[in-house]
């Protein structure tokens, strides 16, 4: 499996929230199976986007492209970190 995690911050969580859900068919599209969101404990603003691709390739293409750049901006993304990770190991306790 593959995976993307992103850190950011965010001007306004319901304004981004907005332009997130607006693009779900666009991340469908380039590759996003399934995504988790989580925010810090003490920052509402400070998201964890936590996804599964098809293939880390899509996901690079997808997230680098100028079409996300613009709608990061529009979404208020302040400064993302991107992790690409391949899982070596799943289980449950």
């Amino acid at each position: 499996m593959h995976y993307v995690l992103i850190i950011h911050e965010v001007e306004d969580y319901a304004a981004w929230k907005a332009v997130f859900d607006d693009a779900v068919q666009i991340r469908k599209e380039a590759g996003e199976i399934s995504y988790q969101l989580l925010k810090f404990e003490s920052d509402a603003n400070s998201i964890v986007h936590f996804s599964r691709w098809s293939s880390l390739e899509s996901a690079k293409i997808f997230f680098e492209s100028e079409r996300l750049i613009e709608i990061r901006k529009q979404a208020g993304v302040k400064a993302p970190r991107f992790v690409y990770l391949d899982e070596i190991e799943n289980g449950a306790l």
